[in-house]
């Protein structure tokens, strides 16, 4: 196939010699330069695709019920949690929180052996706390006790930790972050099932825009044209009375996403102004409507998993800032790697994160698994 190929290209002259004959080659090879490029470019190429097919229209969308009235912010809200002095004492630019349920200890412990237990990225400081809810095994909240006072990373708020409650608990999130952590620059949001890399963001947020300016950044992978759920039997039901229209606003994925300060006391007024819902939308879903009722439009990043699996390439998870479905054990044995030396060059990386785009779109194409 290889012979096949290299001869499909190579330049035939007619019978006189007829440069006409060579035209072939060309094409094949201009077709050839192109496909490389695409895939040495591929993230620049989804990130414009996605940029142009979303809406910049920024009017409130009728119907939007986020939950909750007011978020808690004073201490005797949470059962458990840190000092309420740790953010002044750390400085934190970058404060990462990790939405966790009760019963993962282990996924939280092997954050904190990885990239949770750095505290400083690229000269800059950065922390990273656990968001949990209440447990109906009483030998689970005891555990949950004990592992907050070891750790002394952990934040409990007062609903029930079930998956329906997940608008709650980053209701709790950004309502402890706004209030006890005002001095971060930047506050992420990621899943416990997530590899997270906060050099890879660091050097984005660096590249595509001065660190110290406060604008307003809502970043992820962006889902665009999102219809509500509408089959009772769905564990995402969304009635028309919660939410009438057709399709919601453009929203990053839940799994992994970062709110600049000002962009995260915006969207968290806005969540504070708006009446409680039956049942409550999704999560990730639920942000974008307050993001897009406080008029802050999120912004597509194409090194954020959250559709498609990730294949594992080394030089390729150098430059992702996050990859979803990674369990403890993939996290402990892809960490070390990753980081290990030498660093990776700009050209390996480039080439391998177009083939790990390609690998997990022909993955999801055909139905595979991701794989290591």
């Amino acid at each position: 196939m290889v012979g096949r190929g290299f001869w499909a290209c190579k330049p035939r002259l007619g019978k006189r010699g007829s440069r006409l004959g060579v035209l072939p080659y060309y094409l094949c090879a201009a077709a050839g330069s192109a496909a490389l490029l695409a895939l040495l470019f591929v993230d620049f190429i989804e990130s414009w695709v996605t940029t142009m097919s979303m809406s910049t229209v920024l009017e409130p969308h009728a119907g939007i019920i986020p939950p909750q009235s007011v978020p808690p912010t004073r201490p005797e809200e949470f059962l458990l949690m840190p000092s309420p002095l740790v953010c002044q004492r750390a400085k934190p630019y970058l404060i990462t929180m990790v939405t966790s349920a009760p019963a993962n200890q282990r996924a939280r412990q092997t954050i904190r052996d990885t990239w949770g237990g750095e505290v400083e990225v690229r000269g800059l400081r950065v922390m990273t706390l656990f968001m949990v809810g209440i447990s109906s095994d009483p030998g689970l909240s005891k555990l949950l006790v004990e592992e907050a006072r070891e750790r002394g990373d952990l934040i409990q708020g007062r609903f029930v930790d079930t998956y329906s409650n997940l608008t709650l608990k980053t209701l709790s999130m950004l309502g402890w972050t706004r209030r006890f952590c005002p001095q971060a620059h930047f506050m992420a949001k990621v899943d416990d099932d997530v590899l997270f890399n906060p050099s890879a963001l660091l050097h984005f947020l660096n590249k595509s825009r001065n660190p110290y300016e406060q604008g307003d950044l809502y970043l992820g992978r962006v889902h665009l044209h999102v219809a509500p759920n509408r089959d009772p039997d769905s564990k995402h039901y969304l009635p028309v009375g919660a939410y009438p229209p057709s399709v919601f606003p453009d929203y990053c994925s839940g799994s992994a996403y970062v709110l600049s300060r000002s962009a995260l006391l915006k969207i968290s007024l806005a969540a504070s102004a708006s009446p409680l819902s039956t049942p409550l939308p999704p999560e990730d879903v639920f942000v974008g409507l307050c993001a897009r009722t406080a008029g802050v439009l999120p912004s597509h990043c194409p090194f954020f998993s959250g559709g498609p699996g990730i294949p594992y390439g080394r030089c390729c998870y150098q430059a992702m800032v996050s990859i979803h479905h990674i369990s403890p054990r993939e996290m402990l044995q892809i960490w070390p790697d990753v980081h290990s030396s030498p660093a990776c060059s700009w050209l390996s990386v480039r080439a391998s994160l177009g083939l790990c785009k390609v690998r997990a779109m022909l993955g999801t194409a055909l139905g595979l698994e991701r794989g290591l």
